[in-house]
């Protein structure tokens, strides 16, 4: 029986540290979470600022930024214009045999020009009746895609050869990429991607983690401290109650003894 009170209390010191190590592990958690939080919102709130986090992320300025937006622009509308020039002066145009370098064999409906996003200054731009948008250009002109012979020649009715259609596929791709994700590209670029998700953290989720971690922290030594005044009362409380124990027998053999003294 002793012995298994023994185990008891080594087991019982063993969890009252393992509690307070646990304890020791939130608390450097939640003063990590805690400087974490205010490092990235004091990042947010002073962007000109030299803070920590100026050396973990290359952020480049704005104007460098925009000029990168500006000539990703000029790239997909020269794009667009170089595309277009082909269908109005090559494919929508029945050249005759006498003209081999631009003649096919173009025949049928003429096929729509592609919708440039931009105008020569780079702003925005709408799509007039009669185009196509990037999204949907490829599988629109695939209706004009005409079958060709070994020589080359369109031998059935179509505007474009597979390889012209094919060339002008890689063309409409690059000008969907760079019209699509260079924005994103330049959130990047130059963080506001970055500050926008350091703000909704810290404004969602930062008061919470730090709430919740110091809830968590004083839990764990309310536990432990009260694991470990449990655990010294019941030690305490067993030594009292052995010292009882031998008191009472001790006071019960105290009469037997002094009878015997008397006999003799």
């Amino acid at each position: 029986m002793q012995f298994l009170v023994y185990i008891l209390v080594i087991i019982g010191w063993i969890l009252v540290a393992g509690t307070f190590i646990l304890s020791g592990t939130f608390v450097l958690l939640h003063n990590v979470a805690a400087d974490t939080c205010v490092a990235m919102d004091d990042w947010v709130q002073n962007p000109t600022a030299h803070t920590a986090l100026d050396d973990i992320l290359p952020c480049v300025n704005s104007e460098t930024a925009q000029e990168t937006l500006l000539k990703s622009k000029e790239v997909t509308f020269q794009l667009v214009e170089v595309i277009n020039q082909v269908i109005t002066n090559v494919s929508n145009i029945n050249f005759s045999p006498n003209f081999p370098s631009v003649y096919y064999n173009q025949s049928g409906p003429v096929m729509p020009i592609l919708c440039n996003p931009f105008h020569p200054d780079s702003t925005d731009r709408a799509c007039s009746p009669g185009e196509v948008d990037l999204n949907n250009a490829t599988q629109v002109w695939m209706n004009y895609v005409c079958e060709v012979s070994a020589t080359g020649i369109c031998s059935t009715t179509g505007r474009v050869t597979p390889m012209i259609y094919n060339q002008m596929t890689g063309a409409i791709n690059v000008s969907f990429g760079l019209s699509h994700y260079t924005p994103f590209l330049i959130d990047l670029e130059d963080c506001t991607f970055v500050r926008e998700t350091f703000s909704d953290i810290t404004r969602d989720h930062c008061p919470g983690l730090r709430q919740y971690s110091k809830w968590i922290c004083v839990g764990l030594v309310m536990v432990s401290t009260a694991f470990m005044l449990s655990l010294i009362f019941w030690v305490i409380y067993g030594r009292e109650r052995r010292y009882r124990v031998y008191t009472k027998q001790f006071m019960a053999r105290s009469p037997q003894g002094q009878e015997g003294d008397k006999n003799p």
